[in-house]
């Protein structure tokens, strides 16, 4: 059974479109990525697979629970973390976990062990009893993590969980969704980061002006741009011409300076390699470092939104 079906769903306001008919499954035990511009249409996306507001067309359901005929049945199968963290300000770390328990009528031995476990795996131990208002960015974006979690959803949604955090809270999260998986737990992953993405999810989707515009594995998306290939080089003493030294050999389509390195497009950076060494040894160049790489997910994500935009 999938985690999450979606048939054409459809979000109107007014006259605005904010989803377009968007269709796309989410297998159980999987990290889905669904990326976009600001206003792309993601945030919605979530407010309706979450029963937070009715789709205008098409039907979604959430292990076999249609959002619109068993919204209370589909509820009982996920956890929420917003974008913007939704603890209560005035109650203490220990207590908004236990009132997000008995929301869900969790009993309450259950949710007091399950409560223990998560102060301890989030790092919130020493601050249980602070009120949420006091709290950090960072420690408050665990605490909210922690309130979707204390029921054991089989599904958790995750809207920009890392945006504005310090390492160590990224960090953490990333680990936690590896080991969540890990334990059977599907996630349906927002982020403007695109190297989470790249690093978390099995497949992502990327929608642009409500519309899905490419749903794939970050590998197979990569590999649909095949010329954002690249290498870069880094010198202890470069020539004043080095640029367009690097610009005349015959596949380079561009050069950009990126601090102290060098980066060649180019689609084929076997050639370039022969001709960069045959450079090295002409003009007298020591490198310092050598390294090809293939185009990232963000090459993908800004070629794709460009070419929408575009159209």
């Amino acid at each position: 059974m999938d985690a999450i079906l979606v048939e054409v769903l459809t979000k109107e306001f007014g006259d605005m479109t904010a989803v377009d008919g968007v269709s796309f499954t989410v297998k159980e035990g999987e990290i889905f990525g669904y990326l976009g511009p600001n206003g792309a249409g993601k945030t919605t996306t979530i407010r309706m697979l979450t029963t937070l507001v009715p789709p205008t067309f098409g039907r979604a359901s959430i292990f076999g629970y249609d959002i619109k005929e068993q919204a209370y049945e589909a509820k009982q199968q996920f956890g929420v973390v917003p974008e913007v963290s939704n603890s209560y300000d005035d109650l203490s770390v220990w207590q908004n976990l236990m009132l997000s328990g008995q929301l869900y009528s969790i009993p309450k031995a259950q949710r007091v062990t399950k409560g223990e476990e998560l102060l301890s795996v989030l790092g919130l131990n020493d601050h249980r009893d602070k009120r949420s208002k006091h709290l950090s960015k960072g420690l408050r974006r665990r605490l909210v993590l922690g309130m979707a979690l204390i029921t054991s959803p089989r599904l958790l949604f995750l809207d920009e969980p890392t945006s504005g955090l310090d390492v160590e809270s990224v960090r953490l999260f990333r680990e936690m969704m590896t080991d969540l998986v890990k334990k059977g737990t599907t996630i349906f992953l927002t982020t403007h980061n695109i190297e989470e993405a790249s690093l978390l999810c099995d497949r992502v989707a990327i929608i642009v002006k409500g519309k899905i515009v490419a749903l794939d594995s970050p590998e197979r998306l990569r590999m649909t741009i095949a010329a954002s290939r690249s290498i870069t080089i880094s010198v202890a003493e470069a020539p004043a011409n080095i640029e367009s030294l690097l610009s005349s050999m015959a596949t380079v389509t561009a050069v950009l300076k990126e601090g102290d390195k060098w980066r060649m497009f180019t689609p084929d950076p076997p050639r370039v390699l022969l001709e960069l060494n045959i450079m090295i040894a002409n003009y007298g160049i020591k490198p310092i470092s050598i390294n090809t790489y293939g185009p990232s997910l963000e090459d993908v994500f800004l070629s794709v939104v460009k070419n929408e935009r575009g159209s």
